[in-house]
């Protein structure tokens, strides 16, 4: 039951996240509410010179009784056909000829309803003019009902001939029988001609009554029981209503378009979305971007921001490092090893330099002994973008040894990090082959100095899915902290980094967000372009960037214990 109500406030969590996320796109929801209220508006506008009268008409059969009970010829009458028959060329021709009009203009304008279940048809016209309106419908429902009786008539016509025509016939034997009947004085000849006679004069007293029948029946085609009208006002529902549901409609097709763009976007838009793909909780948010920003905040050549976040952002930023390293201090799998790895999946490593530094740093403040490693040996740069913990001393020997020794060379330069104390930094340099030197047992000892009580080492490496380097190091350093930005990565990108790096031997402890600035000109209803494969431009050596204090050129030399 519990599982229930867990999967249930899961699938809760995950509506609420995904509404919050449709919301984000104000622009797409804008658009959609504009077009909404502008077709509103057009269909206002556009009915606003419109208007319609309508007429009814109730259809009636000829009859001889029109007040006779039971089964009534009205029965009879196909309503349907009788709409069609209103709508035909014939009675709009009829119509068109008493208005003047052209026959396509009205039978354009036109429309015939029945009411369910009645004998009624409603006739309706519509015209930029109100009178124009009535006038129509009522030359409408005219021509209709004369043509209905001209047909009627016609009928009835064609049956009084069929009938006249059997009767002439009738009429003349009789007159024939009659001078017979004068002509003989054989009594038995004039009863068989008078029983002829008679047979005759019924049949003739029947067709009489038949054709009688016929011409006393009423052929009213029908009753205008409601007559075309001039309208009062324009047709349509209104100009407000319009507005009101070209508003609704257009809010309804921009969160389908908000929608669309969130399931076809390939970014994570929000922790949570990172948080399951990376099957790992998100440690922290970085406020603002660490990208490259000159003055009052333009992008310009002003360098890269400090690394240390020390007094940065009113504290802010150097309070989530904080509590990140506080995170990570109380995660099991960290506690027990205490070496941490610090990777992007593409694009810079300056993100997760500062957040390496930051991190050692926040770990010093506790108290810790902390060794940042800088594994990144194809474009080494923290040492001379960090402070020295003692500029004044002398500095190691340039000996040729050292220069030939390779990386790391036994060589630990202390950091200062202002009011969080200091920690030893073992700076990264060119080699000329990187997979050996990070896989070299002078590399393994190096890391194994968090087997010592109270150590912790940091790991910076190069980007997962750029080079290789981060899963030479994952069975060494087994957990990995994933520095990102969710507007320039992809799910399958984090979605790799993860499958990498668990099977190197390493485990995700969890992911840093942060946003970069916002390209000038980038359109916000596009989607971000992911950073390619290639890494960004970072300074060659530590002389392409200049520190506040830098180390000296040549640091003293300080063997790993």
């Amino acid at each position: 039951m519990s599982g229930e109500l867990r999967d249930d406030g899961e699938d809760v969590d995950l509506v609420r996240d995904q509404v919050r996320q449709i919301v984000r796109y104000k622009g797409l929801i804008a658009a959609g509410l504009v077009v909404g209220l502008a077709g509103g508006a057009f269909l206002a506008l556009g009915g606003a010179n419109t208007y319609a009268a309508s007429s009814s008409v109730m259809v009636r059969a000829a009859t001889a009784d029109p007040f006779a009970a039971g089964a009534t010829p009205d029965k009879g009458i196909d309503i349907g056909t009788e709409r069609q028959s209103a709508m035909s060329t014939t009675v709009a021709e009829a119509a068109a000829k008493e208005v003047k009009q052209p026959v396509k203009k009205l039978q354009h304008c036109l429309q015939v309803t029945n009411p369910p279940n009645t004998l009624v048809l409603r006739f309706t016209c519509a015209a930029p003019d109100g009178e124009d309106a009535a006038a129509w419908v009522n030359a409408f429902t005219k021509s209709y009902l004369n043509d209905r009786e001209s047909a009627t008539k016609a009928t009835i016509k064609k049956m009084v001939k069929g009938y006249q025509d059997q009767l002439d016939p009738l009429v003349k034997q009789r007159k024939d029988l009659l001078d017979q009947i004068d002509a003989t004085t054989d009594s038995q000849v004039i009863g068989t001609l008078v029983s002829v006679q008679t047979n005759l004069l019924s049949r003739i007293t029947e067709l009489n009554g038949d054709i009688s029948g016929l011409r006393a029946l009423d052929t009213t085609p029908g009753v205008v029981i409601k007559p075309g009208a001039v309208p009062d006002a324009p047709t349509g529902p209104g100009t407000t209503l319009m507005l009101g549901l070209g508003a609704a409609v257009g809010l309804a097709l921009g969160l389908l378009a908000a929608w669309l763009r969130l399931v076809f976007d390939p970014r994570p838009r929000s922790a949570g979305e990172v948080t399951r793909v990376m099957d790992a909780p998100v440690l922290g948010t970085l406020p603002g971007g660490r990208g490259r920003r000159g003055p009052r905040g333009r992008q310009g050549p002003a360098g890269p921001q400090p690394l240390l976040a020390e007094g940065q952002s009113t504290g802010r930023l150097a309070e989530e490092y904080r509590a990140i390293a506080f995170r990570l201090s109380h995660d099991r799998r960290f506690a027990a090893r205490r070496r941490l790895l610090v990777v992007e999946p593409r694009g810079s490593s300056d993100t997760a330099a500062a957040v390496a530094v930051n991190l050692s740093a926040s770990f010093a403040e506790m108290g810790k002994e902390v060794l940042l490693v800088e594994a990144d040996l194809r474009t080494p740069s923290l040492s001379g973008r960090l402070r020295s913990a003692d500029p004044g001393r002398p500095g190691w020997a340039r000996t040729p040894g050292l220069a030939e020794g390779g990386w790391p060379a036994g060589l630990q330069l202390p950091v200062d990090t202002g009011e969080y104390g200091s920690f030893d930094l073992v700076p990264g340099r060119r080699v000329p082959n990187v997979a050996r030197a990070l896989t070299s047992g002078q590399a393994g000892r190096l890391f194994a100095e968090a087997d010592d009580p109270g150590t912790v080492v940091v790991v910076l490496a190069p980007p997962v899915l750029s080079y290789a380097d981060a899963l030479a190091l994952a069975d060494r350093v087994e957990g990995v902290v994933v520095v990102c930005d969710p507007a320039e990565v992809r799910r399958e990108d984090l979605a790799r980094v993860r499958e990498l790096v668990a099977g190197a031997g390493g485990a995700v402890l969890g992911a840093v967000l942060h946003r970069a600035p916002a390209a000038p000109g980038r359109s916000r209803f596009l989607p971000g372009r992911p950073r390619s494969g290639r890494r960004a431009a970072a300074p060659a050596s530590a002389r392409d960037v200049a520190p506040t204090e830098p180390f000296p050129a040549a640091p003293e030399r300080h063997p790993v214990p």
